[in-house]
C-alpha cells in the first residue's frame, strides 16, 4: 500500500489500480461522469463536439477525456467524442497517438534498431581485424 497526494485536491489517500484520486475526489469524478453521461445519452446530444459538452455541462475537458481513456465513455457510441493524440494533438478514437504518429514512431524506432545493428556489426568487424593482427604481429 502506497500512500499519495490527490493530483486533485493534495490531500494523502491510498491509491489503487482503481482509483487515482480521494475518496472526495472520486465522488465529485463520478458526479461530473454522470452529468456529462445524461447529457451525451441524449439523442440530440449525442453528435456533439468535445467543445459543446464542455460548454453546455461545465465539466473540464480533461476529466472528459480521462472518462473515455479508461473506458467509462465509449466513443464508438458518440462519433464527435475523441481524445487527444498524445504526441500532436490530433482527435482521436482510442489509444494514446495518432495513426501518422504511431507510424513516425515506429519508422524511427526502426531506423535506430538498423543503427544498432550496423554499428554491433561494426564493432564485431574491429574485434576480427584486432584478431588477426595479432597473429601477424607472432609471426
Amino acid at each position: 500500500m502506497e500512500v499519495f497526494n490527490c493530483p486533485s485536491c493534495n490531500s494523502l489517500f491510498v491509491m489503487t489500480k482503481f482509483r487515482d484520486v480521494c475518496d472526495a475526489c472520486y465522488k465529485e469524478e463520478e458526479a461530473q461522469y454522470d452529468k456529462v453521461y445524461a447529457y451525451i445519452r441524449k439523442k440530440l446530444n449525442r453528435t456533439a463536439s468535445m467543445m459543446q459538452v464542455v460548454k453546455d455541462t461545465g465539466v473540464e475537458e480533461t476529466l472528459i477525456i480521462k472518462f473515455v481513456r479508461i473506458g467509462k465513455l465509449r466513443v464508438s457510441q458518440f462519433p464527435n467524442l475523441g481524445i487527444p493524440c498524445e504526441r500532436c494533438g490530433a482527435n482521436i478514437k482510442s489509444g494514446r497517438l495518432c495513426g501518422k504518429c504511431g507510424d513516425s514512431l515506429r519508422s524511427d524506432l526502426q531506423a535506430f534498431e538498423n543503427e544498432e545493428k550496423r554499428l554491433t556489426e561494426i564493432q564485431g568487424n574491429d574485434k576480427k581485424n584486432t584478431y588477426y593482427m595479432k597473429d601477424d604481429q607472432k609471426g
